[in-house]
C-alpha cells in the first residue's frame, strides 16, 4: 500500500513553481482546470479514446488565451492511468490529482490506494467511505457526528413503513436503480418485477441499503474545509435534477397516473439546480458541517481536506426544521452551479467555484512550503 509519507516525500521532490492539477476527464474537471488556470497552474486531463473532444478539441487552451486544458493524455481505458509510463508522464507534470466521483467510479479502489502513486487533494482513502456496503462508511460517520439520517432496515422483512431501496444498476453498476416499498410483500413485487427485467441482479440486490423515506425540501450543503486554516466554508447550496423523475414530476397528476402504467420512476442524477437557503439556518449548516469534520479527524486522520458535501432534505419534525442526510460525498462535487449562489461571495467578496477555491488552497500551500500537507 502506497502511504502517505511516501506521497509526500514525492510532492516535496516535484518543481513547485511548475505545479500541475491534473484531472479525469469527465465530472469537475472543466471546474477544476479553470479555476487552476485562473491562478497560474498548467492544467492535464486524462481522457478515455471516444469521449475526449470537450477536452483534446472545445476546451483545449488556445495561443489567444481561450480555453483551459493545456495537456491531455488519452488512454484506451480510464483504468490504464494506474500503468507505469502513464503516472511518469503525471510525475514529470509534477501532477497533483483532484479526485472526484468520476474518477472513482472506473477504478478499483484498491489500485487506486495501493497503486496510484499520484499525489491527490484530499484524503484518498475515505473516497471508498462512500460506498454503502464497506465498514465505517458514511453511516457511521453521520451516526458518530451525531447528525441525523434516515432510519435504515436490516432486512426487507423489516419494512414497516415507506421505504426507498438503493440497489446498482445491471448495467451501469455506478448507478442505483431506485425503488419504493411499503412493506415486504411490496418490497419482493417490485424487486421480482426488477430482476425479471434484468434491470438489477440478485447479487446487487442482496447488497441494497433499504432506507425510511425522508418526505422534506431536498438540497445538497456544499462545503470546503481549508486544512491549512483550520476553517470550514460554505461553498453553496444546491439540488439535484434526476431522470426521469422530473420529467415526470412536470405532469399534471391525471397524466402522472396515465404514464406510470407504462414506465417507472428511475432517480439518475443528470444535473443540479442551484438553491439559496434562508439566512436563518446558515449557522446550522456550519454546525452540521464542523460535527462532521471533526469527526473525520478523529476516525480517519487526517480528515477530510477540502471539498465535500452533505446532501439530503430539510423536514420539519415535532416543530422544529433539521436536516436528514442521505447521502455523503467526500470528494469535490459534481455541482460547479455552487458558484452562482451566495455563500462563498459572503466571505470572499465574490462567489467562486469550486475549482478556484481548490486552486486558491494550492498556491497558499506552495506560499507556505506546505504542500505535503493537502495530500495523500
Amino acid at each position: 500500500m502506497i502511504t502517505r509519507a511516501q506521497i509526500q516525500k514525492l510532492v516535496n521532490s516535484y518543481d513547485h513553481q511548475n505545479i500541475t492539477i491534473g484531472v479525469l476527464g469527465g465530472h469537475s474537471a472543466l471546474d477544476v482546470c479553470r479555476g487552476a488556470k485562473k491562478h497560474g497552474f498548467h492544467t492535464l486531463a486524462v481522457c478515455q479514446k471516444g469521449r475526449d473532444k470537450t477536452y483534446t478539441k472545445y476546451y483545449k487552451t488556445r495561443a489567444d488565451g481561450r480555453g483551459c486544458i493545456d495537456t491531455t493524455i488519452v488512454l484506451d481505458k480510464f483504468a490504464q492511468i494506474t500503468q507505469p509510463s502513464v503516472q511518469q508522464q503525471l510525475q514529470e507534470h509534477n501532477t497533483i490529482f483532484i479526485h472526484n466521483r468520476y474518477f472513482w467510479v472506473y477504478f478499483d479502489f484498491t489500485d487506486i490506494e495501493d497503486y496510484f502513486e499520484i499525489p491527490i487533494f484530499g484524503t484518498r482513502s475515505m473516497l471508498k467511505l462512500e460506498e454503502r456496503n464497506v465498514p465505517k462508511n458514511q453511516y457511521y460517520l453521520l451516526k458518530k457526528a451525531g447528525i441525523r439520517y434516515p432510519q435504515i432496515f436490516e432486512s426487507p422483512q423489516d419494512i414497516d413503513r415507506l421505504a426507498i431501496v438503493k440497489v446498482n444498476e445491471a448495467i451501469r453498476g455506478y448507478e442505483r436503480a431506485f425503488f419504493f416499498a411499503s412493506s415486504y410483500k411490496d418490497f419482493k413485487m417490485k424487486s421480482d418485477s426488477l430482476l425479471k427485467k434484468k434491470m438489477i441482479t440478485p447479487e446487487a440486490l442482496d447488497k441494497a441499503v433499504i432506507e425510511e423515506y425522508v418526505i422534506g425540501t431536498q438540497i445538497n450543503f456544499n462545503y470546503f474545509y481549508s486544512l491549512l486554516d483550520d476553517e470550514l466554508e460554505i461553498m453553496g447550496t444546491d439540488t439535484r435534477r434526476q431522470t426521469n423523475l422530473d420529467g415526470l414530476l412536470r405532469l399534471p397528476a391525471d397524466e402522472q397516473l396515465a404514464v406510470l402504467k407504462y414506465l417507472k420512476p428511475k432517480i439518475i442524477e443528470t444535473g443540479h439546480i442551484a438553491a439559496t437557503t434562508k439566512e436563518s439556518i446558515i449557522e446550522s449548516i456550519f454546525d452540521l458541517g464542523e460535527k462532521f469534520v471533526a469527526t473525520t479527524k478523529k476516525e480517519y486522520p487526517p480528515g477530510i481536506i477540502g471539498p465535500f458535501a452533505l446532501q439530503g432534505a430539510i423536514v420539519a419534525d415535532k416543530g422544529r426544521e433539521e436536516m436528514v442526510v442521505f447521502d455523503v460525498s467526500l470528494r469535490i462535487p459534481g455541482s460547479p452551479l455552487t458558484q452562482f449562489t451566495p455563500h462563498s461571495g459572503y466571505l470572499y467578496g465574490e462567489s467562486i467555484s469550486y475549482g478556484e477555491r481548490i486552486a486558491m488552497e494550492v498556491k497558499k500551500a506552495v506560499q507556505r512550503h506546505q504542500l505535503d500537507t493537502l495530500v495523500t
